[in-house]
């Protein structure tokens, strides 16, 4: 039986005492701040979800109704800052490329504003969201596939304890397949 994750918030503190939350994506509060965020340049080659208000729209209403995925605001000191996607993975196309076991979930992420740009607050907020995952589902695998172009991103997750696996092709990019497991060392991902 699947424990799927609960639409639930989570709060904690990070090491330099910041405040980090995620919280479920509210249609009429964040959408307008998620439309902005995916105009931002360093957003577009990444979601290419750079599209008309009435195209977004239509996409939200999809992710919104898609019941294989929930959908996060992160906030830092009360700010709204960043979107997260967490799905699972064996009803995600993700779910193509490898041996996945019911309970794997993925995370997708993006920080909007330019301002909490390079300020190591990705690492921490990732962690968060791994902790956020682990506590409330029976997860023992988290995914990740960014663009195998985001070097940057694939620095984070390596830094996060993700593995890399193998290049995957997507619908619309190639994403490098990342792996990380509940407990520390669980062996390698069947392919």
């Amino acid at each position: 039986m699947i424990t799927r994750m609960k639409q639930t918030s989570y709060k904690n503190e990070l090491a330099d005492r910041q405040a980090v939350e995620f919280r479920p994506f509210q249609r009429k509060e964040d959408e307008e701040y998620l439309f902005q965020w995916m105009h931002k340049e360093h957003v577009i080659p990444y979601w290419q979800l750079n599209l008309p208000r009435e195209a977004f729209r239509s996409h939200i209403d999809k992710a919104v109704r898609d019941s294989h995925q929930k959908l996060w605001i992160g906030l830092v000191n009360g700010i709204p800052m960043s979107y997260w996607e967490t799905y699972d993975v064996k009803d995600d196309v993700v779910g193509r490329h490898y041996k996945y076991q019911l309970d794997d979930q993925g995370v997708h992420l993006l920080f909007g504003p330019e301002s909490f740009l390079g300020k190591g607050l990705a690492a921490p907020l990732v962690k968060e969201m791994l902790s956020f995952i682990y506590d409330r589902s029976k997860t023992v695998k988290v995914v990740a596939e960014p663009d195998i172009r985001n070097h940057k991103m694939i620095h984070v997750f390596k830094k996060c304890g993700f593995q890399p696996v193998k290049p995957i092709n997507l619908p619309d990019k190639i994403g490098l397949l990342m792996v990380h497991y509940r407990e520390k060392g669980g062996g390698t991902l069947e392919r």
